[in-house]
């Protein structure tokens, strides 16, 4: 028997491929499904199952791609519906893989066909749990994202979440694995751990939601107290796991589209599409086509794309380096935007010698920021970190305007003085200059470096107070 956990870190995602005598199971796939199939090849196995542990709100998986090329049955828990052929298992529903079996444990509480995949080994003893959201390390999926059910209440869901894990998951062994389908920095939980595997003896001391003497109601509270807006591109992602979706080598081929600066001028201005830049924030600040938006392949990029551009059918212009264009669009494609309708080649320096129009961005470094402030206490400060990070240290007076926000907030800035803006690191304060650059915003300066770097410079940080918001 094998088992691969295959994370990728940009989603805080987890897939598994699971071998045993010559059959394969892959869960909850990317989009992109060739590693999946070169593995099973390179070891002489037939991928038999494609199991799903929920319609996935966060990406598109690759579910109805690796079944069309290998002919796998893609499984659901009950009462899942898709526009594709598939098994809705039934609870208890046992699936023999080689010389080990997969049962199918309906868990509903973040989807109501959400399904735990229980792992028993060659002797037929339970070995690992496939959670999906159902429980993850330190936290339990958010019970929020499966709204348009008629009378089904959030409430009513962590009800259900509740029951599942008492039920289906805590009666089983200490020592069995678990395997979830997101870790830290997902949006699919509020706290979850940067492990990525652990025991569920483990999980029983410490996460919260397994405490024994917790009730139903102390449980539901919990898990709903704090829950921030899900990300707009959610609702339609889950479309696209129930509908289908493009086989992802054409969408690769449709946006390896080579563009003169002529032609993607041209673009830009007739087509409505978003000219989004996936360069280094740094190249950026140095150079970049007017009023293009920022969202650096080095972060947090496909969760970025689809919480601020939210529209999956929105056409996209890249400006990439060439050797990373592939796999940007692959990344944008794992979260559902497959309208990238090309590049601009040559990138930023064709488009200069071309004797096109130039923008950046001001940036100054966390020392001139501090004499700034010294000089001068009225100085404008903007954080666009998380107000969990803000809470815990900010400067004193900075207004608080967390990143995912940013759009509802343009009218509040200042148009007479500097704004100065910063993040932890300088990622997501590039993304903000830049869509702010784009709504016609100019008096902004960036902080390079962002809070580490401000803390490193001696200025004053306050500690756990109210945030300063517009």
């Amino acid at each position: 028997m094998k088992i691969e956990q295959i994370y990728t870190g940009c989603l805080a995602q987890g897939a598994y491929y699971i071998e045993s005598n010559g059959e394969v199971a892959i869960i909850d796939p990317l989009r992109e499904v060739q590693p999946y199939i070169e593995r099973a090849a390179a070891n002489d196995a037939k991928i038999k199952y494609i199991f799903e542990t929920h319609f996935h709100a966060d990406f598109v998986s690759g579910h109805v791609t690796l079944a069309e090329k290998t002919g796998a049955d893609i499984i659901y828990g009950p009462g899942a519906k898709t526009n594709f052929k598939a098994i809705n298992a039934e609870d208890g529903q046992v699936f023999t893989l080689g010389d080990i079996s997969i049962v199918a444990l309906h868990t509903p509480g973040h989807t109501l066909e959400s399904t735990t995949y229980l792992l028993k080994d060659e002797q037929g003893k339970d070995h690992a749990i496939f959670t999906g959201d159902t429980l993850f390390l330190g936290d339990v999926g958010r019970p929020d994202l499966a709204q348009k059910m008629g009378s089904i209440t959030t409430e009513d869901l962590a009800g259900m979440l509740y029951d599942s894990l008492r039920n289906k998951i805590m009666p089983l062994g200490n020592e069995v694995i678990v395997y979830p389908a997101h870790g830290a920095g997902s949006a699919c939980g509020k706290n979850m751990m940067k492990e990525t595997v652990d025991s569920l003896g483990n999980q029983k001391k410490m996460n919260y939601a397994l405490r024994a003497d917790m009730t139903k109601e102390e449980f539901i509270k919990e898990l709903t107290d704090g829950l921030l807006p899900p990300p707009a591109y959610f609702p339609l992602n889950v479309k696209m796991n129930k509908e289908g979706y493009k086989d992802i080598e054409k969408v690769i081929a449709e946006g390896q589209h080579a563009l003169s600066p002529e032609d993607f001028e041209m673009a830009a201005n007739e087509t409505g599409a978003i000219v989004l830049d996936v360069r280094h924030q740094d190249a950026f600040a140095k150079g970049h086509v007017p009023r293009s938006i920022f969202i650096g392949l080095n972060g947090s990029f496909a969760p970025w794309v689809g919480a601020l551009v939210q529209d999956v059918n929105q056409e996209l212009l890249l400006v990439v380096e060439e050797d990373k264009l592939e796999e940007a669009i692959i990344r944008l494609s794992r979260v559902g935007f497959d309208n990238v309708i090309g590049y601009l080649k040559g990138g930023v320096e064709a488009w200069k010698n071309a004797g096109k129009e130039m923008d950046s961005v001001e940036s100054v470094s966390a020392i001139d920021l501090n004499t700034e402030i010294q000089n001068n206490p009225e100085v404008f400060v903007v954080d666009v970190r998380k107000e969990s990070e803000y809470l815990s240290e900010h400067i004193p007076n900075a207004h608080n305007v967390p990143l995912s926000s940013i759009n509802s907030h343009l009218s509040s800035l200042p148009k007479d003085k500097s704004v100065y803006i910063h993040c932890a690191g300088g990622y997501r304060s590039m993304i903000a200059s830049s869509i702010l650059k784009s709504r016609g915003v100019h008096n902004l300066i960036d902080v390079a470096g962002g809070f580490k770097s401000i803390k490193e410079s001696g200025i004053k940080v306050s500690d756990f107070v109210c945030p300063t918001t517009l």
